[in-house]
Order: C-alpha cells, then sequence, then structure tokens
C-alpha cells in the first residue's frame, strides 16, 4: 500500500524521533511510504489564531502536496481532525477548494485509525516494557472519533500494561494560542491531569497527539514530577 506521510509542524521541529518512528511502523505494517520534504503545515496555527486569510493560504498548499495520494497518515489527531472538519469553513463561498478539501478530508487517516480500519492490524510485536496510561486528546476524541484503536494497539503488546486514568477524557489545557492567552488556566489544567496519571503509578503517559505530550512534559519538567511522556507510534516503533 503506498502511503503519503504528513508530519506536523511542531513535530518535525521538536520531536522528529517521533516522526521517524511513525515511518518505521508504516513501513513495518507493510507500506511504502512516500514523504514530501516541502511539506509544512496544515493551517490549524493560523485558522485557531482567526488569520483566515493566511491559513487559506497553506490550507491550498496543502491540497496541491496531497491530492494525488490514495492514503494520506499523519501521527497527530489534531491535523487530521483539522483537515476533515474545518477545510470546509476555511474555503467556505469557494466551490472549487472545498470540492478538493472534501475529497482530500476522506483521505486523510490518524495513525492508529489506519493501522486498525484501513491495515486491520490484529497482532504487533514490541521490544518496549513499562506501565502506562493514556490520554485522550481532545481532536481524537471530538473530531476524529478515536478512542479504543489506540487501546487495541498497546493490548497487544506482550511487555506493557496499560493502567486508565481518571477523567482521561478531559482536556490537557493545551489547546494551541489558548496555552498562551490563558497560561495560568491552561497550566492548571495540566497540573490536573498530570495528576490523574500519577495516582496510576505508571511510568508514561502516552497520547496521539505531541501537542498534548508537549504542554504536559512542560509541566513534568518544570515541577519534577516522576512520570514521562510517550506518542504512541514511539513505543509501537519499539
Amino acid at each position: 500500500m503506498l502511503v503519503q506521510l504528513f508530519i506536523p509542524c511542531f513535530m518535525d521541529q521538536l520531536y522528529p524521533h517521533t516522526a521517524l518512528n511513525t515511518l518505521k511502523v508504516l513501513e513495518r505494517a507493510g507500506c511504502t511510504v512516500l514523504y514530501n520534504p516541502a511539506q509544512t503545515c496544515c493551517g490549524q496555527p493560523a485558522f485557531n489564531a482567526g488569520f483566515i486569510a493566511d491559513a487559506k493560504a497553506v490550507c491550498k498548499k496543502f491540497i496541491t502536496e496531497n491530492i494525488a495520494a490514495d492514503y494520506i497518515v499523519t501521527p497527530s489527531a489534531s491535523c487530521c481532525g483539522f483537515v476533515k472538519n474545518n477545510f470546509k469553513t476555511v474555503f467556505e463561498g469557494d466551490i472549487v477548494a472545498t470540492d478538493a478539501s472534501q475529497k482530500l478530508g476522506k483521505k486523510v487517516y490518524e495513525l492508529s485509525y489506519f493501522l486498525i480500519h484501513i491495515l486491520k492490524i490484529t497482532h504487533w510485536e514490541s521490544s518496549f516494557k513499562g506501565n502506562i496510561t493514556y490520554h485522550d486528546s481532545c481532536a481524537a476524541l471530538r473530531e476524529c472519533n478515536i478512542k479504543t484503536e489506540p487501546r487495541l494497539l498497546l493490548n497487544m503488546l506482550q511487555h506493557v500494561t496499560l493502567v486508565e486514568m481518571e477523567n482521561t477524557t478531559v482536556c490537557c489545557g493545551f489547546g494551541g494560542s489558548f496555552a498562551v492567552k490563558f497560561a495560568d488556566i491552561s497550566v492548571a489544567m495540566a497540573e490536573q491531569k498530570v495528576d490523574a496519571a500519577l495516582l496510576t503509578e505508571t511510568e508514561y503517559i502516552v497520547s496521539t497527539d505531541t501537542s498534548c505530550l508537549m504542554h504536559l512534559e512542560g509541566y513534568i519538567i518544570k515541577n519534577n514530577k516522576q512520570i514521562k511522556v510517550l506518542h504512541l507510534a514511539d513505543i509501537l516503533a519499539s
């Protein structure tokens, strides 16, 4: 299966190892993976900040670079959800661009959803060992309807024990520009999420979204909390 890989801009800059691990996972699953080094962003940051004209330019670039692909896979439910659900708002009034964005939206998949529903993965091996808890990102849960898929994959792993935290579906507090505009609230939400994770007495917080993990990791490091963060792809690629 031929797959176009889309890597979120912040992952490219801050967590490139997770991007490489996503590539490893897809190749291990039998995919031939294409990566366009000219790719940049899905347009979500500009859109969420209210810069619609800027977002439109970035979104058009995304469409041009990916429209020919049969499958576009990303290790980010946030980016996936934006392309599927918000491109139509970006291109409101532009019939041609709206039509193209709707066709593209049907081809975009978050990694865990792609592995479970498209590749039909029922068995996976990983050398990763540890006790983990899982954080449902808002984008995965509410924009992509992803909840069971990451857990199915994690429960396939022989040396991984998944312990659910309380209120796993509660937001971590990141929300992109929300974390900047409402920093105190954002940090308090991160504290609540990390405290819930610590109660599970696990070693790692795992999620499909590096944006959430980046926010939680900042709080963890600053406050010297004894837990770490990992993207799902990092565990699957081990």
